[in-house]
């Protein structure tokens, strides 16, 4: 190459790009800077120059044109002073054969005098020069070379400032970065909270770090699975039998949702739900019942299509009862939403012993429903442990309760409550997420 080249070359180019100065808008500092070593050596030009790869490109300068920003490096006399460590003096540049034949001394504006000191890193790379010229021969004293050192150590001040200042710009980011991630992090955690606690749960969950186990005096669960699943599932292969699953859960996701019942869980084919949990309100076993009878429709729907197809179904059958259980949340690391007592085991008494396409209900919870519902007696079934229940077929709402504009309930003791149909606002807000 046309020019010396430092025996750091490398590394002094990736410290110079990390400033980010190359091609910077001017700035004051460096400015007065330049103007300081003008007046301090009496000369009529100074600049402040950084040495790329092959270029000299001008941040800080005094008497020379605007237009003056860049130039090749090999026609650069600072490409000569980033090879040292002091200053570099040339007198008469005519005179010295590194230079005299260089397009500035030898044409415009024909310079003479030239004087440069390196800014050299504290790892000792040197970036550039604070440089002073003359049209004309001469000389510095000992003040004015000392002073043009000092002026260059302000110059690397600047840059370490500079690079102080970038480092903390990249610090802010990545702490930016850093929040944007955690609240990312943070909304999906809460989103999945949302998604498999009820709302007010998830809330209180987030609020305090725990939720305070509840007991209920009177909540309606609601347990459905599926005659012959075991034997089809040995028949079936795994996808097509989970997708069958899912076609069916799906469903009843939306049916409990629309009917005020929060989902609990499901385990294989089972699937519980209840109502009456999350508020006071005394429709629970109205709703419990109307979503049995809407879940038992939608698989008749979808069983007669795949009928038509040639594809293997499944029967219904639900258990319904209604009686106090605790709720609470279990779990650090995988939270679930959960309920106990009795209650839930009468629940599963009535799933158990109920047909396949039927919806079997205890006496506690008929004796809240009859008034909406044709309900079949079944007299005293035997359960557990030679228990026996006295349950109920639900078969269908009554017709006067199918008129329309008739509210539900206006005829039963607790018609004020039983009136109020609409689903609750923490359901509505779970069904809103369940849709989003």
């Amino acid at each position: 190459m046309s020019f010396p080249i430092p025996a750091d070359e490398a590394q002094r180019l990736v410290a110079l790009r990390a400033l980010d100065i190359l091609d910077s808008a001017p700035e004051i500092a460096y400015d007065e800077i330049a103007e300081l070593a003008a007046q301090i050596c009496n000369c009529p030009v100074a600049f402040i120059s950084f040495i790329d790869s092959d270029r000299r490109w001008i941040k800080a300068k005094y008497g020379l044109p605007a237009e003056v920003v860049e130039a090749p490096r090999r026609v650069a006399a600072c490409s000569t002073t980033i090879c040292g460590t002091e200053l570099l003096v040339v007198p008469d540049m005519t005179k010295d054969p590194r230079f005299d034949h260089s397009p500035i001394v030898v044409g415009s504006p024909y310079c003479r005098f030239y004087c440069g000191m390196p800014l050299i890193t504290d790892e000792g790379h040197a970036l550039g020069a604070l440089c002073v010229m003359d049209f004309e021969p001469r000389q510095l004293n000992c003040e004015q070379r000392e002073s043009l050192r000092r002026l260059s150590r302000q110059v690397l001040t600047q840059l370490k400032l500079r690079g102080q200042l970038i480092e903390h710009g990249r610090t802010i980011e990545e702490l930016d970065r850093a929040r944007i991630e955690a609240a990312s992090e943070k909304a999906r955690a809460e989103q999945l909270l949302d998604n498999v606690l009820p709302a007010s749960v998830a809330d209180e969950l987030k609020k305090s770090g725990r939720v305070q186990p509840k007991y209920t005096p009177s909540a309606t669960i609601l347990f459905a699975d599926f005659q012959g699943f075991t034997l089809l599932a040995e028949r079936m292969d795994p996808a097509p039998l989970v997708d069958l699953l899912d076609q069916y859960f799906t469903a009843f996701d939306e049916i409990v949702a629309r009917h005020g019942l929060e989902k609990v869980k499901t385990i294989g084919d089972a699937y519980m739900a209840v109502g009456g949990v999350l508020d006071t309100d005394r429709r629970h076993p109205i709703d419990g019942c109307l979503a049995a009878l809407e879940m038992k429709a939608t698989v008749a729907a979808i069983n007669s299509r795949r009928e038509k197809l040639q594809l293997p179904a499944l029967e219904l059958r639900v258990g319904i009862h209604t009686g106090p259980v605790v709720s609470a949340v279990i779990g650090s690391q995988r939270f679930t939403f959960d309920i106990w007592g009795e209650a839930v085991n009468k629940a599963s008494f009535m799933e158990t012993h109920c047909p396949p396409a039927r919806i079997n209900i205890s006496e506690d919870t008929a004796r809240r429903v009859e008034p909406f519902f044709e309900l079949e007696a079944r007299g005293l079934v035997e359960v557990k442990h030679e228990r026996k229940h006295r349950m109920y077929f639900l078969n269908r709402l009554r017709s006067e309760c199918r008129k329309v504009g008739r509210p539900l309930g206006e005829d039963h003791p607790s018609g004020s409550a039983a009136s109020r149909i609409a689903p609750h606002p923490d359901i509505m807000a779970r069904r809103a997420r369940l849709r989003a």
